[in-house]
């Protein structure tokens, strides 16, 4: 069974919530948020930081890790099945922009619908949709 994880990364500017999405420099080209392979004896958590760090530049202290809110993602790569555990993260400082490795030839921020429009595969759009309540339903704790 593969297992991957990563962070589902998001900033506020200008009042708005954007996501980060890294086009990959491989396969289809397609767009995700950063994410890798969970290596032996690796928990998910710390790969979801080592990769992160990895693909986009940003270590533990740039982020405001939600880490009692998980979503798994379970889906097929070529017949095989394949677990993925995204935590959402927001980044401290809404202008670093993030560095890229080899693996990524481009970055996005985007909104919600427009981002959702960019990863194009069903369940990661359910999952940035339900980010996106936390995100609201957190706003409106603070509010209140």
């Amino acid at each position: 069974m593969k297992k991957a994880a990563g962070f589902v990364i998001f900033r506020r500017l200008c009042g708005e919530i954007q996501y980060l999405l890294l086009k990959a420099s491989y396969g289809s080209f397609h767009w995700s948020a950063p994410k890798g392979h969970v290596d032996p004896g690796e928990d998910d958590f710390t790969t979801a930081l080592r990769e992160t760090k990895e693909e986009a530049g940003y270590d533990e202290k740039d982020l405001i890790i939600h880490q009692n809110t998980p979503i798994t993602l379970n889906y097929e790569v070529k017949g095989k099945p394949k677990i993925v555990i995204y935590w959402l993260a927001e980044l401290r400082n809404p202008n670093q922009e993030p560095i890229l490795s080899e693996e990524h030839t481009e970055f996005k921020w985007l909104g919600l619908e427009a981002a959702k429009e960019c990863v194009g595969f069903k369940d990661n759009q359910v999952m940035i949709d339900k980010f996106h309540e936390m995100i609201l339903t957190q706003e409106k704790r603070q509010q209140s």
